[in-house]
Order: C-alpha cells, then structure tokens, then sequence
C-alpha cells in the first residue's frame, strides 16, 4: 500500500517522516535515512525503508486549501501514471483546537477526523453564511472510512471529531463560537484539509486528517502557541498511523464504511 501524507510546510512535514521512521525496527532501514524524490514542483521525503509491503511518501504543498490541492492531485496523477498509486491521502499538521461544550481539543492533543469540512465555502447573505451546498452545487464534507478512524485515533490516543477547514485563521472568540454553532462535532481547525480531500475524491482515494493542536481557536495570542509541542504530537501521531495501518489496511475497511462524501 502506497500513503501520500500532505502537510503546509516542511516542518510538518518532517515530522511526519521522523515519526514513520521511528517505527522502522532496528537494523532493518536504509541506514542513511530518509530519502527524497521529485514529482513536478515538489518535494516527496520517504522515511527509510521497512520490511512491510507500505509505502509513506510526505509532502509539503504549501498552506491554505488551493495549495494544498494542487500539491495533492499533482502527486496523486504522478502516482498514478507511473502505475503506482496510493491508496490513501491523509492531510496533516498543526492547527488550532476548539473546545465544544463536553469536551475540548487541548494543545499538545491530536484530533483525527470523523468528517472533513469546508467551514467558509458559500456566500454571505443578508440571512448569514449558506454553505455551497445550500447554494445547490458542490460539497462541503468529505467523510474517511470510520474503521480507518477508529484504529488511527486508537493507536495515536486521539479524539475524533470534525476537523474545519478554513481560508482565515479564526482570531476572535465570536467566530470561533459561530464555528461551532454552525457544526457542534468540531474539533480542530486548518487550512488545508479539505483541499487535499478534493483532490483524493477526484482520484477515487480515500483520505483522513490528522491535527496535532499547538493553540486554542479563538482570539490570537502567538505566546500561547505551543508549536515544538505539537510538531512533536504529530511525529507520534505518524507513528501511529503506520502501526494502525499495518493492523487495519484497506481490506479491513467494510464496504459500508467506505469513502464516502456529503452535500450537507
């Protein structure tokens, strides 16, 4: 199995590759690490080798969701003419955390996605926002297989919940609180996430978020953010992911939770 892991920058992007290769048993991996290899106007870094029929490739698209589909689907269409494609997107980082009434996403936790959501696609009215879909075209939520969500938030003791993609970072607690009124599930949110879900629907691949939390949605403080802490979160939630994916690979993922996405 082939996993492409998309991240905004290099720094989430390493992490991801340090936390795979962790998980490579001594002795067994390419002993000069990491390897790195071009698709066109990117960089893919693999963590060294192991002996397991799975393949992480980790990319850094850019930030924010139109970056982060273009870096995608070029990825997903080199995969795939080389005869070679994945059979999984996962979109990963740092991003904020909300906290919902029973229950919060804290700095330093790691959410992974029941659902991945465009929070700001549609139009202002003299009513308020309406999403695309209430426009009548388009998606807003794209939803992974829930096997593959339960056995990743398992294996990185992480919740599950809605991850929101955004354009704009959210920077007052007025917006924040209308998030989540407008979507009760969510958990964390970023930018990139739902990008990258567009561009796997595109390909027939499924895809996942993973959100390791460095800060608090809400009024912006960057004193308050604990980035170190998150990158380190998600190395161990890149870990996870590959110990969860040799425990529940593609076959274990029931046709009735399959990759699915909704209009609401």
């Amino acid at each position: 199995m082939r996993v492409l892991v998309v991240t905004a920058v290099d720094a989430e992007r390493d992490a991801i590759v340090r936390g795979a290769s962790a998980t490579v048993p001594a002795g067994t991996g390419d002993p000069a690490g990491p390897v790195e290899f071009a698709v066109p106007g990117f960089v893919l870094r693999r963590p060294a080798p192991a002996p397991e029929p799975l393949v992480i490739d980790a990319l850094a698209a850019g930030v924010g969701p139109a970056a982060a589909a273009a870096g995608a689907a070029t990825a997903l269409t080199a995969a795939a003419l080389s005869g070679s494609p994945y059979g999984l997107v996962v979109s990963a980082g740092i991003g904020g955390g909300f906290t919902t009434p029973g229950r919060s996403a804290a700095v330093g936790s790691v959410v992974v996605s029941d659902a991945i959501v465009a929070a700001d696609l549609g139009a202002e009215t003299s009513a308020g926002f309406v999403p695309v879909t209430d426009l009548g075209f388009g998606t807003v939520e794209h939803r992974p297989p829930a096997a593959l969500v339960r056995a990743v938030a398992e294996a990185a003791g992480a919740q599950r919940g809605d991850v929101l993609t955004v354009s704009t970072v959210t920077g007052t607690a007025e917006r924040a609180a209308a998030l989540v009124a407008a979507r009760p599930s969510a958990l964390a949110e970023a930018m990139e996430g739902f990008g990258v879900a567009e561009a796997a629907a595109a390909h027939g691949v499924p895809a996942l978020e993973i959100r390791a939390v460095s800060n608090p949605v809400g009024p912006r403080d960057r004193a308050a953010w604990r980035i170190g802490d998150a990158l380190e979160a998600l190395s161990g939630a890149s870990a996870a992911l590959r110990e969860a994916l040799r425990a529940a690979p593609p076959e274990s993922w029931s046709a009735s939770e399959s990759w699915s996405t909704s209009e609401t």
